[in-house]
């Protein structure tokens, strides 16, 4: 298992944006106040790197036939992100251990975890392809 400073880094990101809308103002509080207590333990746990929420409005930007193509804002606000925290863990069971944790699943909040790659993966397999194909030439 890597030490603490060399464990991969996990993005957790946060969909759904109307997590709030049936709540009080002291209720939606609580809620914050639970999501910046469990950021503050996995600090000091050495786990957490860093954390942002992002603007609920946001486009899409895609190609279709030929053309780019640009959707938003997005029609179902449980499938957008609403923010994403970084963290060190030694594998993705761990980094879905700290996922679960997250106190915002409770009020419908669904968290994508996803390791950060260290170099492309698609330049790395063709990179690989090539260097096969020049073996084999």
């Amino acid at each position: 298992m890597a030490s603490d400073n060399q464990s991969p880094t996990f993005m957790l990101l946060f969909r759904g944006t109307d997590w709030h809308a049936d709540m009080s103002a002291t209720e939606i509080q609580q809620g914050v106040q639970a999501m910046m207590d469990w950021m503050a333990r996995l600090a000091e746990e050495g786990k957490f790197i860093s954390a942002q929420p992002l603007e609920f409005a946001g486009m899409r930007v895609s190609m279709r036939n030929n053309a780019v193509a640009v959707d938003g804002p997005f029609a179902e606000s449980k499938e957008a992100i609403g923010g994403y925290t970084m963290v060190k863990a030694p594998d993705i069971d761990a980094a879905v251990a700290i996922a679960r944790q997250c106190p915002m699943l409770k009020h419908g909040v669904t968290v994508e975890v996803r390791q950060v790659a260290t170099s492309c993966p698609v330049a790395k397999a063709h990179s690989m392809h090539v260097e096969m194909a020049e073996v084999m030439a």
